[in-house]
């Protein structure tokens, strides 16, 4: 990627980042949302049915408004790798990582030679369409691109020495549903067990000098991982933010005027 990558730049100058997932399908949606001042959005194609044509133009409104495009694959594929960076993505998040060797092939599929195998052409967005750039893009991409990788299960975190020290990964996210779920209690992301792992990992990876993330369901989680030295932070989901407002309000309107029996 040639352009600016906003999230990188703030990370590396110690600040920490707020953003959102976008399961959506909407360039329109994900300008909207762009319009709130994240410092990222998570184009979310493992969830979310989302084609790449579509999040390609969901990359644009993210960038037109300043804000960095980050998009989450279905799995560890180097397909899927590839054209996201190739749109443009200032980061990919790889879901279900178990192993150090899994991060390796993220590495291989995300960087250029010699860091990588990365396939290579300079007539996508990320090249800017052009021959001209042929020559600068490799190294320039290496640098310029932010590593991210989903830990969501026991398998991960008996790992995580030998991941932490995989010099080329960035961004480590720690999904609290699937850990929640591979400790056998699914949903139950506020409970000890989860957080004390929270707190446990996030020291972990901030003493190899690489970036924790998570995801905030409300501003007191926020402001708590914020204090426990999370950097990387999506704030929920633009289906339940957009379902719990409206929900919020009709069942207020119903407050306000009950229909009577």
């Amino acid at each position: 990627m040639l352009r600016k990558n906003f999230l990188k730049e703030k990370l590396e100058s110690g600040q920490s980042v707020l953003g959102t997932f976008c399961t959506v399908p909407s360039v329109a949606l994900c300008d909207v949302l762009a319009s709130s001042e994240p410092d990222f959005i998570v184009i979310d194609c493992e969830h979310g049915p989302i084609s790449f044509e579509t999040a390609q133009g969901m990359v644009i409104a993210c960038e037109s408004q300043n804000v960095s495009p980050v998009v989450r694959v279905a799995d560890l594929g180097a397909v899927d790798i590839l054209k996201s960076l190739d749109i443009g993505a200032h980061a990919v998040q790889v879901p279900n990582i178990t192993t150090a060797q899994n991060v390796r092939k993220v590495i291989e599929y995300y960087k250029y030679p010699p860091a990588g195998n990365r396939g290579f052409s300079p007539f996508t967005r990320a090249g800017e369409y052009s021959l001209d750039n042929a020559k600068k893009l490799t190294a320039q991409a290496n640098r310029n691109v932010l590593t991210v990788v989903h830990i969501e299960g026991l398998s991960a975190i008996d790992h995580i020495e030998e991941i932490l020290e995989i010099k080329e990964l960035d961004i480590i996210f720690l999904g609290l549903f699937d850990i929640s779920k591979s400790l056998g209690i699914p949903g139950e992301v506020e409970h000890p067990r989860v957080i004390k792992l929270l707190k446990d990992l996030t020291g972990k990876i901030d003493r190899a000098s690489k970036i924790a993330g998570t995801i905030a369901m409300n501003a007191r989680q926020m402001e708590e991982f914020l204090d426990w030295g999370l950097r990387y932070i999506t704030y929920s989901v633009d289906c339940e933010v957009i379902r719990k407002t409206y929900r919020d309000i009709y069942a207020h309107r119903r407050k306000l005027n009950p229909v009577s029996s």
